[in-house]
């Protein structure tokens, strides 16, 4: 499943360039009007900088949580069906199609960290750091991508997934650290933010590349996003066969 996304990919460069213009709108226009706005940036000296992480998360949710749309569209057309009837593992159906969703996500974050290679973004340039944003990014990724394949195999219609989607994504997107640090949001929204684990996966993100964090706990970002792709992995995995009723 990895590889025919990747083959999809390849018949369709222009996929990549109009997906990768919304982070990019995000950063290069609100991040340069916030630019030396010190309280969003918890004290780096370019919130741009501060905001690369956090469009990067953006990028790959806006991928993952619309990818239950292809769960609907397959069982339309009957290819959920025939894949249901492999004697293949409903967790490994699972985990390929979020995976599938994890390339998509590479593939733009890669071009986004070229583009703020270039725009001279102070970024904390390391191999290990990039990788493990990279790393990191993909579990986020597929985590989110089970998720909407659970709301996929709840709901019956494209256009009933598209709003479900939208009230899911919006508010995990503004509570959690994508935008601005959790020190400033009040205490009702701050306790939201904790549990989100979107939270974490910009948290960790941002300690990889800019070498600062909320706390500085990385293995706590990392366990708190992979303890999340298990659960979704379980939870879609229950529900895949569900979808087909």
């Amino acid at each position: 499943m990895a590889q025919a996304e990747l083959r999809k990919l390849r018949h369709d460069h222009l996929d990549i360039f109009t997906r990768a213009a919304q982070p990019l709108l995000w950063l290069f226009i609100f991040g340069t009007a916030l630019r030396h706005n010190r309280a969003l940036s918890a004290g780096v000296s370019d919130y741009r900088a501060y905001l690369v992480p956090g469009v990067m998360a953006q990028a790959a949710l806006f991928i993952s949580i619309f990818f239950g749309l292809a769960v609907i569209w397959e069982r339309d057309v009957g290819q959920l069906q025939r894949l249901l009837a492999t004697p293949l593992p409903r967790s490994a159906l699972v985990v390929g199609k979020a995976v599938g969703a994890g390339v998509r996500a590479l593939a733009q974050a890669t071009l986004l960290l070229i583009v703020v290679a270039v725009a001279g973004i102070g970024l904390k340039w390391t191999v290990q750091g990039v990788i493990g944003a990279l790393l990191l990014l993909l579990l986020g990724t597929g985590s989110f991508a089970c998720m909407s394949m659970l709301i996929a195999a709840a709901v019956r219609t494209r256009e009933r997934f598209m709003g479900i989607g939208q009230l899911v994504m919006m508010p995990l997107f503004f509570a959690s650290s994508a935008l601005y640090p959790l020190s400033i949001l009040p205490g009702w929204l701050h306790v939201i933010a904790r549990v989100n684990p979107l939270t974490y996966e910009v948290q960790g993100l941002r300690q990889l590349l800019l070498g600062r964090g909320a706390n500085g706990e990385l293995w706590l970002d990392f366990v708190v996003v992979a303890g999340f792709f298990l659960a979704m992995v379980a939870a879609a995995t229950r529900a895949y066969p569900r979808a087909i009723l």
